[in-house]
């Protein structure tokens, strides 16, 4: 029987070695914000809270209660813009990085 691991202890364990793939998850969720896939971003955002600030810390740092934090950031979770931008702004702050928008013409 093979080992496996558990992928979102190996998310959680990667971004504590790797700022680089931190910022790359943070960047991949406002980019799939951005282009209309919020199910899958609220997905890669609730991994990342997870292993970085943590729900509870989060949770008092916006003033919103852990569990309504769970539920937004579920697959079928309806957070308003200014929640998502207060878990943006958190996890920013969490792992000192800047977000940059940059436009691409096509």
């Amino acid at each position: 029987m093979a080992l496996t691991k558990n992928f979102k202890n190996t998310v959680a364990a990667r971004v504590q070695s790797d700022p680089a793939f931190a910022q790359a998850l943070l960047d991949e969720a406002i980019t799939l914000f951005i282009n209309g896939e919020p199910e899958t971003a609220k997905l890669i955002l609730r991994d990342l809270v997870n292993a970085s600030v943590g729900f509870e810390k989060l949770a008092q740092e916006i003033q919103k209660p852990a569990k309504s934090l769970h539920r937004m950031l579920s697959a079928s979770g309806n957070p308003t813009m200014s929640n998502i931008s207060a878990i943006f702004a958190a996890i920013k702050k969490k792992l000192r990085v800047e977000v940059r928008t940059e436009v691409v013409a096509v």
